[in-house]
Parts: C-alpha cells; sequence; structure tokens
C-alpha cells in the first residue's frame, strides 16, 4: 500500500453490470407450496494483463474494479498500485472482461510465473503450477499491536450494516477494514471469501485509505491464500470469524501477522504472535 494517486480505471465500455442478486421461484419437494426468494448472482470474470488471458474468476457482480486492483495485488501479479497503468471493463449478462495494463516489469514477472488460473468461488490458489508458487517468500511484517479487546465487542452484530447482500439473500462472504481508532470503514460482500477480501484490499488502495494500525475481517474460515493477501497489503491484523487452518497460523506467526479468531460464544482466541504459556 503506498501513498501513490488510486488507480482510476477508464470508463466501462459496453458493460452492463447484473443485479448482484435476482428474484427466484420455487416449489417444496411435495409441490404443496410455492414462492420466490432473492438469490446471490455470480458471473465469470476474464482477466487479461497487456493482452493475454490470465484469470477467469466466478464473482459477484459488485465492485468489479476494487477487485481487480484487489487480486492483482493479493496474486502477486503486482507489487504496488502503481504498477496498474489501465482497467477497462467490458461484457454484459453473466460474461463480464477486464482488460488490464500493467508495468512491463509486473508483466514480464507474471510471464515468469507461468499461471493460468482457473478460478472457482471456492478456491483460492487453482492454477498455481509449483510449490514455490503456493508459498512464495513474502515480507515479514515489522510488528503491531494487538488491537484493544473492545474493538471486538459487538463485532459480530455491527458488521451486518456492511452485509446488505448477505442480509438480504445469503450465500455471500464479507471482508471489512477496521482503522486504527477501532471504528468499521467500509466492507466487500463476494460468493468467494478470497475475492472479497480481494476487494476490500482494492477498495483501500483506491480509495488511499491508510492500513497502518488497522485490522482486516473476515467471515469466514481463514486459511492460508487469506493469510497471504493480507501481508501483500501490508495489513498487520487480521480477525477471523471462523476458525484458521493450521498452516494459516504457522504463517502468521512466522510473518508477525496478528491473527484472532472471534468465536460465536467465546472470547476472541489470539492464534499469532504466539504466547507463552501461563504458569
Amino acid at each position: 500500500m503506498n501513498d501513490k494517486p488510486p488507480v482510476s480505471p477508464a470508463p466501462a465500455m459496453e458493460t452492463s453490470a447484473p443485479a448482484a442478486s435476482q428474484s427466484y421461484r420455487y416449489c417444496n419437494l411435495d409441490h404443496s407450496r410455492s414462492d420466490s426468494t432473492a438469490l446471490a448472482e455470480e458471473v465469470a470474470l476474464a482477466i487479461a494483463y497487456n493482452g493475454i488471458s490470465q484469470a477467469v474468476m466466478l464473482v459477484t457482480p459488485t465492485d468489479l474494479e476494487d477487485f481487480i486492483v484487489g487480486f492483482s495485488l493479493g496474486s502477486g501479479i503486482i507489487e504496488d498500485s502503481s504498477d496498474i497503468y489501465d482497467l477497462q471493463l467490458s461484457g454484459t449478462g453473466a460474461a463480464h472482461y477486464a482488460q488490464v495494463t500493467i508495468a512491463n516489469r509486473a508483466f514480464w514477472n507474471l510471464k515468469q510465473q507461468r499461471r493460468q488460473l482457473a478460478g472457482t468461488s471456492g478456491c483460492g490458489l487453482c492454477g498455481v503450477e509449483a510449490v514455490e508458487q503456493a508459498l512464495p517468500n513474502l515480507k515479514v511484517l515489522p510488528g503491531a499491536p494487538l488491537p484493544a479487546a473492545q474493538w471486538l465487542d459487538g463485532l459480530r452484530d455491527r458488521i451486518s450494516q456492511f452485509q446488505p447482500l448477505g442480509q438480504h439473500c445469503g450465500a455471500v462472504h464479507a471482508a471489512l477494514f477496521m482503522n486504527a481508532q477501532g471504528e468499521l470503514l467500509l466492507g466487500r460482500e463476494d460468493i468467494g471469501r478470497h475475492n472479497a477480501l480481494d476487494k476490500l484490499i482494492g477498495a483501500l488502495i483506491r480509495q488511499q485509505i491508510p492500513v497502518a494500525g488497522g485490522v482486516a475481517i473476515v467471515t469466514s474460515r481463514c486459511s492460508l491464500e487469506l493469510i497471504q493477501k493480507v501481508l501483500r497489503a501490508g495489513i498487520q491484523t487480521l480477525v477471523s470469524l471462523s476458525s484458521p487452518t493450521g498452516l494459516a497460523v504457522q504463517w502468521a506467526r512466522q510473518h508477525n501477522l496478528n491473527l484472532i479468531h472471534l468465536p460465536q460464544k467465546s472470547a476472541p482466541r489470539v492464534y499469532s504472535p504466539a504466547m507463552e504459556k501461563q504458569a
């Protein structure tokens, strides 16, 4: 994250963004009743860098510019938002396209990675061709104090205002950002848990919101790819409403990332930094 001007995507080209949710009729299995309900929508978003197709991701059709910027950084395609020179969206219905122009150094690194991602809403490391790509060398964070306990009081209830789609129809994950004063600033939603975090990171970059002393919050389980995205974004504390994996905890400890699990009916559990055993 830096203090350079935010990425300003070019005007959308022939783009008709579908609604994030639509109503669908259903009937009971015994045909005793029929009704309608709102369901979350998803679209296929094909992303090309400098004219070369890189990934097709299934995403919720909201905040696509945020997603592309966050995905580019969180996946290690760019090192800084200034590496993105232009971003154009096009497409209609369920098929959308993003043409992203990136710096030559970033494009060279991308070609060296030899990655062809076939993304789905449930996967975070699809298409990685080598173990080294799944377990990259990332910078160790300088370390930061743990957030004050009162910041997490009633958090599960307070984040509902940042989950309009989830409140309306369910089936989506959310990622939120809390600033250094413990205030919830913004949130993003998506059918993919890692997509939601990409959108949040992209929004922070594009809105030039400082991450120092802040906290990222995810409503989903916390596995390795979420840790990697937060590390690349320079966010030093991650709170998960679901349990982390063992590997996520190991990476958080190795990279000085504060990792906290907020169980539904228990006190917050600090997994990283590792606490000394009590006598």
